[in-house]
């Protein structure tokens, strides 16, 4: 087949440099045609022993098979490189602080156990923030910065801390049970981190205190559960005192 596929090739090739030929050159008309004639005949015989070596149902000439047919070939083409003007440097990310509008009035110090809940200063809709102040041992909840709920906390110790920064609301788990902790009841649970740090219900005890999650009184995790969603912010901090005016930023 390889054969008669370079004598088309040459036939061809000897027909183009025949009619140049003959455009140019008027005076050889006769060689030309003798030239041409011969050509035509090498490209029959060509033809014919490619017919007759190929056969019906054969391709004249084998092509790779495409990627799913007989074999795992990889169509790829020639990589292409060029110049790419550098981007300018991305701004940096804004804190997202909000100010805080009122605060509850609560007259002396918050006990263990106890929890203050009045939604009447804030609007019905708007942004939810809850604040942590390991040092006061106190979480607040405040809509678009006027605070509509507060109590005292259970936290971490030294060696299972309760962790500082500013933390998104994972998942909500109306009844967690603590699976690490021999199934000891979480209800209400606000996921904070996925190695298991979490606001949730819990008896809140002077003299205890938890494995780094923020334990508050159930009917407290109760109120907090129906108005927390997924993303809400939860910012922790040691000893940072708020007050009316003041901004917060996580």
């Amino acid at each position: 087949m390889n054969s008669a596929f370079e004598q088309l090739r040459f036939a061809a090739a000897l027909g183009l440099s025949v009619l140049v030929g003959s455009a140019t050159y008027a005076s050889g008309q006769d060689e030309t045609g003798t030239a041409a004639d011969a050509a035509q005949q090498v490209a029959d015989e060509a033809s014919s022993a490619i017919e007759s070596d190929a056969g019906d149902a054969q391709p004249a000439v084998d092509l790779p098979a495409l990627p799913g047919e007989d074999g795992d070939i990889a169509m790829v083409s020639e990589p292409m490189v060029q110049d790419v003007p550098e981007a300018p440097p991305a701004p940096a990310a804004k804190a997202d602080p909000f100010r805080v509008n009122s605060i509850l009035p609560i007259e002396g110090t918050i006990r263990y156990g106890e929890w203050f809940w009045d939604e009447s200063r804030a609007p019905a809709k708007g942004k939810l923030v809850i604040t942590v102040d390991l040092d006061a041992r106190v979480i607040s909840a405040f809509r678009d910065g006027h605070e509509i709920g507060t109590a005292v906390a259970l936290l971490g110790t030294q060696s299972h801390p309760t962790p500082l920064g500013s933390f998104p609301i994972l998942t909500k788990e109306k009844d967690n049970v603590s699976e690490k902790y021999n199934n000891a009841p979480m209800p209400h649970t606000l996921r904070l981190t996925w190695d298991g740090v979490a606001i949730h219900g819990s008896p809140v005890i002077n003299g205890y205190a938890s494995h780094g999650c923020i334990g508050v009184p159930d009917e407290f995790a109760e109120k907090l559960f129906a108005v927390a969603k997924r993303g809400d912010k939860v910012i922790i901090t040691r000893g940072q005192m708020i007050g009316v005016g003041d901004k917060i930023t996580g």
